[in-house]
């Protein structure tokens, strides 16, 4: 399950319910998808174009 936290000007942010327990958001649009840390402080996981 993926809850949509947010819809803005053609990005998506939602989350996985069961995958990680470190805070993080995925985002994702028509040109790919990226995942962010929220702690310690907001920084880039990964990017897959």
């Amino acid at each position: 399950m993926s809850p949509t936290i947010l819809r803005e000007k053609g990005y998506r942010f939602f989350f996985f319910s069961r995958e990680e327990t470190r805070m993080h958001v995925h985002v994702v649009c028509s040109d790919g998808e990226a995942k962010f840390w929220l702690l310690p402080e907001i920084e880039l996981a990964k990017t897959i174009i």
